[in-house]
């Protein structure tokens, strides 16, 4: 009885039950009043004409009617009597005394005893009566034996026992054969559970397939555990490239300060000075970007989402990048369709969109001839993508899901400025807005371009309201 599947079956049980009971006994009463108010218009219609009998031809004639239609099969009870209630003729073998002494309907059924065992072997048996005082003094008892209604009351209860008995067997089959497996499988739930509380964050909850509410919970869930698995991993990422990555910048920073503390000129002193400056912007840099990634994947910034046009968002980053492509000796090619619209957060998806041209940039200045930049806004179903490709030299195709990860630059030599974080935010990003971010060949989705190819995928917005 701890388990809520027993008390929600017993609960069932205890209603249907009394549901049934109720419903049984309202139809009994209706049933039994309606048969004997089916007697009760037969006695009346007998009556009457017993009346027109005794009218017309007396006592004889009375009593040959009723001699006559007492030998029926189910026929009515039939007494005469005396005036002083001797019974002179009758269909039964003795009656219940005192019946005679009243006249007109009895208030009660009473017992009277038949010629043969009738009742499942009782000597008596009930009926319900009129009785009748003729001119001469004589009563006339006419009756109607109740058997009918007593064995249709008792075959319904008879029916109510047998429906309760195939409930309770109901009952317990669907507990063995559903609320079994259904407390199996919570159980399973709990185990793994707690294997998941002791640390194993590789286990995962149980889903059978059948798509019931079980399986909906352990696929939530599963996709719970799989996103702490990844902040889990990417935390220890970031603790183990922080504590590698920035080893270097702040070796260097100790050696300018060292510098300019031992320089005797100003001058060397001043440049020792800038240069721990821009060591200093460049760590300030570094952790900023990580603030805004944890930020991101943690749904910080969920609540400042709304519709916005992303097609004017890639506009702007034309504008913007456009001449500084141009003075670094590049083209920048546009194809913008417009009006389109997706719900998200203009701050994070203009940072990525910047990131991506930035390392476009970055990466298509190494090409000597003719170095150009690609971005694109089209609609392809209910997505909407974004592509920023360039002719560099491009990733391979074995790498390319290593540059998403935060601090991993293909540059080991780190000559190229750049804190290997661009890419883990445009991945956060996208992730954070329901979309996907993909990393590809060029010359599988841009013609004429042979680098690096970034997609954006996002859903597309039905408020298109500005």
């Amino acid at each position: 009885m701890k388990s809520t599947a027993v008390r929600l079956s017993a609960v069932y049980i205890l209603l249907f039950g009394l549901c049934a009971a109720v419903m049984v006994f309202y139809v009994t009463t209706v049933s039994e009043k309606l048969v004997e108010r089916q007697m009760e218009q037969s006695l009346h219609h007998e009556i009457a004409q017993l009346d027109q009998a005794f009218e017309k031809g007396g006592i004889r004639l009375l009593f040959n009617m009723i001699e006559r239609r007492a030998r029926q099969p189910g026929a009515n009870l039939y007494v005469i009597a005396s005036p002083q209630g001797e019974i002179l003729a009758s269909n039964v073998a003795s009656l219940q005394p005192g019946i005679l002494e009243e006249t007109g309907w009895l208030d009660k059924p009473f017992r009277y005893e038949g010629f043969a065992e009738t009742n499942g072997g009782d000597r008596f048996s009930h009926a319900i009566g009129y009785v009748i005082e003729l001119d001469n003094g004589m009563k006339l008892l006419i009756g109607r034996d109740l058997g009918d209604p007593q064995r249709l009351h008792k075959i319904v209860r008879q029916a109510l026992l047998l429906a309760l008995l195939i409930m309770g067997v109901g009952a317990l089959v669907i507990w063995f054969a559903i609320g079994r497996n259904a407390l199996n499988r919570i159980d399973r739930m709990s185990a793994a559970s707690s294997k998941i509380m002791a640390g194993d964050l590789s286990q995962r909850l149980p889903v059978a397939g059948s798509g019931d509410e079980f399986d909906r919970l352990s696929n939530s869930l599963n996709l719970m555990l799989d996103r702490i698995v990844r902040l889990n991993e990417g935390l220890r990422q970031v603790s183990d490239n922080i504590a590698h990555d920035l080893k270097t910048p702040l070796t260097r920073l100790r050696n300018k300060a060292a510098d300019a503390a031992a320089a005797e000129d100003p001058e060397e002193r001043r440049a020792s000075l800038e240069g721990i400056i821009a060591e200093s912007d460049q760590l300030i840099r570094t952790f900023n970007a990580l603030l805004m990634i944890s930020r991101v994947e943690a749904g910080a910034v969920a609540a400042e989402m709304s519709p916005l046009n992303l097609s004017a968002i890639v506009e702007d980053s034309a504008e913007l990048y456009g001449p500084v492509a141009e003075e670094a000796g590049m083209v920048l090619d546009v194809e913008n369709e417009p009006d389109l619209f997706v719900h998200g957060n203009r701050e994070l998806i203009g940072q990525a969109l910047f990131n991506l041209l930035d390392n476009a940039i970055k990466y298509a200045s190494d090409k000597e001839d003719q170095p150009r930049i690609f971005l694109s806004l089209k609609r392809e179903g209910s997505d909407v993508v974004v592509t920023v490709a360039d002719n560099g030299p491009g990733i391979p195709a074995n790498r390319m899901d290593d540059v998403k990860q935060r601090f991993f630059r293909l540059d080991e030599s780190r000559s190229k400025p750049g804190t290997g974080l661009g890419l883990s935010m445009v991945e956060a990003v996208t992730d954070m807005h329901g979309g996907t971010f993909v990393l590809a060949e060029a010359e599988n989705h841009v013609p004429g371009y042979s680098g690096l190819a970034a997609l954006l995928r996002f859903p597309l917005a039905s408020n298109r309201k500005r």
